[in-house]
């Protein structure tokens, strides 16, 4: 049996290591480590330079810094590029990500002291404005991608999406046999519970979980408070069932709504920044 060499076996081990390392860890923090410098550096140059009459975005310190955010926000915002193409090493996409968290959040300190806190009703807070509209919403998409996959995995139960639709689909049909016997206005209730689409939600629905005009949750209630017969009882066992399986869909639907609700936010915004970045970039050389 042929022996595998030092070197090979360090290798893969040293690549299993890194396949279970988070990105925001990503090579013992080294890019956390490197945006904190940056960031002292430029704290400590914005006390130590002299700029008359003040710090502004105009003086060549301000320029410097404009030049430095310019290009890491650039470059941050072809992490959706770099996401297509599959490649490991130095540049792999764990390492361009933990890169775009950390020097991302580097670029408030570097975009604010570009301003030198001289803010105004003009282009140029409005990309400031909007880069810190970024960072917020990146921020949150670190945050619920931290937490919420382990929580949508709770809820599914190892049950697919298709495979809960079937399970509600399975107790609809126990439920239409079922209601034959009601009255007519208890049948209607339930008929128009079975035909509700339970996809069917508005935002605020989808992000909250609360889906107040439920007509399951109406046919329960009228049931509740009717005739109590065999057949209602049995109605409403299934319906109690329909429910229960109504919120895992539901609460499937909430947790994959938070979990992408901010890209609807972050996408746009990147795209508006770099549009007043350009304005920005343009009217001060315009004026220069």
């Amino acid at each position: 049996m042929a022996s595998v060499p030092d070197s090979d076996f360090a290798f893969h081990e040293k690549r299993r290591d890194t396949d279970h390392e988070s990105f925001l860890a990503h090579r013992r923090f080294r890019w956390l480590k490197l945006a904190t410098a940056l960031c002292v550096a430029a704290v400590a140059s914005y006390f130590l330079v002299d700029v008359e009459p003040r710090h502004n975005g105009g003086s060549w310190y301000g320029y410097t810094l404009g030049t430095i955010g310019l290009g890491l926000i650039v470059w941050l915002s072809l992490l959706g590029i770099r996401k297509r193409r599959i490649s490991e090493g130095r540049w792999s996409l764990k390492a361009w990500t933990s890169a775009h968290v950390y020097l991302g959040l580097a670029l408030v300190v570097i975009g604010t002291l570009h301003t030198g806190f001289q803010l105004g009703w003009n282009v140029h807070t409005l990309a400031w404005a909007l880069m810190l509209l970024v960072i917020v919403s990146g921020l949150y998409g670190i945050v619920v991608y931290a937490t919420l996959p382990s929580a949508l995995s709770d809820n599914s139960r190892e049950m697919t999406r298709r495979e809960m639709v079937e399970a509600v689909e399975a107790i609809d049909r126990q439920v239409e046999k079922a209601a034959q016997p009601l009255g007519r206005e208890q049948a209607d209730l339930v008929i128009a519970a079975l035909d509700e689409d339970i996809f069917h939600a508005g935002v605020l629905a989808r992000l909250s979980g609360r889906h107040t005009y439920c007509r399951t949750t109406r046919a329960l209630e009228n049931l509740a408070h009717g005739v109590r017969d065999e057949a209602t009882d049995k109605v409403r066992s299934l319906l109690g069932r329909r429910k229960a399986q109504l919120d895992q869909i539901r609460r499937h639907m909430k947790i994959r709504a938070r979990l992408e609700v901010w890209l609807y936010i972050h996408v746009p915004a990147t795209i508006a920044l770099l549009a007043a970045l350009t304005a920005h970039v343009v009217s001060v050389f315009y004026y220069w």
